[in-house]
């Protein structure tokens, strides 16, 4: 899983573009190798791909993470607590304070993490690998799911978070847990200011339950094969989701009606938004069981950049040689990472020709 904590990644030093017919095909930067089934999660330095370090403690694949996002220097804040000026950053936005990471990992187990530090906080200890974790808005709960396995049934665990002091203790049990449903959950995500949890599986459903009660609010089905992501719009009036039937599809968040349909020609594993323009980012590709059997253009192991209005494919983004199992967006927009069953990570930042482009577009 590949996800963004830098909101000023997109600074100077990002790769060369060339404009061809209204379109942009960014060159991809050299790559950050990850060790193969490593089950160590690593963060990076967006600027210039050094490492930051490891998160030693799981023993299994971890196949999700996800960062706090706890905004600093809102103005209540400033009010009450004065400070001396700060010196001017390279980036127009707000500080994120990203100092919590949450994984979960094959080895059945969910992880709370100091991510300046890299020491472990808590452990969720379960019955199943782990496959989705999300955080709230705030950071007062977290969300974990777990997959059916033997005759344990699968899972979405909701808890209640120390976020004052993380290392003091956590809830080990949930405050409630949502069943009744069959097969893998992919992804969870909190909705409606933490009123409700939408979740997305194997099953091609999109899912909304009440937080509070734990009781199934709305069902959908989406995709007619497994959802292998969805990706939330900043203002949680829509979402994106990804699927192997070989389409990404933008559907309203209330009514669960499908808007726009992205047609991929090829399985498509992530997903992501822009947060600056009407891009959706789209990555996937031939099975990871077949790569060898085909060249990499003919597995379509690029990343895709669709209008999100017109469903207009605006630009690809080539490197991978394996399908690619991760995408993000840098919170500022200035820059996107992609990560692909080649053991690979790879950091692009946008130049001035994709700026001029979406400006147009807009």
């Amino acid at each position: 899983a590949v996800r963004a904590r830098d909101p000023a990644a997109g600074r100077a030093g990002g790769a060369a573009t060339a404009a061809t017919g209204g379109a942009w095909r960014p060159r991809p930067t050299p790559p950050l190798r990850l060790p193969p089934q490593d089950h160590h999660p690593t963060a990076w330095w967006t600027e210039d791909g050094k490492r930051l370090g490891n998160y030693i403690g799981h023993n299994g694949a971890v196949s999700t993470c996800d960062v706090s996002r706890a905004w600093r220097g809102g103005r209540a804040r400033r009010e009450a607590r004065p400070r001396a000026p700060r010196p001017p950053t390279r980036s127009p936005f707000p500080s994120v304070d990203t100092r919590l990471l949450l994984t979960g990992s094959a080895d059945s187990s969910a992880k709370l993490w100091d991510v300046k530090t890299g020491a472990c906080l808590h452990t969720w200890q379960y019955d199943a690998p782990c496959k989705a974790v999300a955080f709230a808005l705030g950071d007062s709960m977290c969300a974990t799911s777990t997959d059916p396995f033997l005759s344990t049934e699968p899972a979405i665990r909701i808890y209640r978070l120390n976020t004052d002091v993380p290392g003091a203790g956590q809830d080990s049990e949930p405050t409630v847990t949502l069943t009744g449903f069959k097969g893998r959950t992919n992804r969870v995500v909190f909705h409606d200011a933490n009123k409700t949890l939408l979740s997305a599986g194997e099953d091609g459903c999109v899912r909304r339950w009440c937080v509070a009660t734990g009781e199934l609010l709305q069902e959908a089905k989406i995709h007619d094969g497994p959802i292998s992501d969805l990706h939330l719009s900043p203002d949680g009036t829509h979402f994106a989701t990804a699927s192997l039937d070989t389409k990404a599809k933008l559907v309203d968040a209330l009514n669960f009606e499908v808007l726009k349909t992205y047609p991929t020609g090829t399985n498509a594993n992530a997903v992501a938004l822009s947060p600056i323009f009407h891009h959706v980012l789209v990555g996937g590709g031939q099975e990871a069981s077949q790569v060898t059997t085909t060249s990499a253009r003919a597995g379509k192991f690029e990343s895709r950049f669709f209008h999100r209005v017109f469903c207009d494919e605006v630009g690809t983004v080539r490197g991978h040689f394996g399908p690619i199992n991760a995408v993000a967006f840098s919170p500022d927009g200035r820059a996107f990472a992609t990560g692909g069953e080649d053991g690979y990570v790879r950091l692009h930042h946008f130049d001035s020709d994709y700026f001029k482009l979406g400006a147009k577009e807009q």
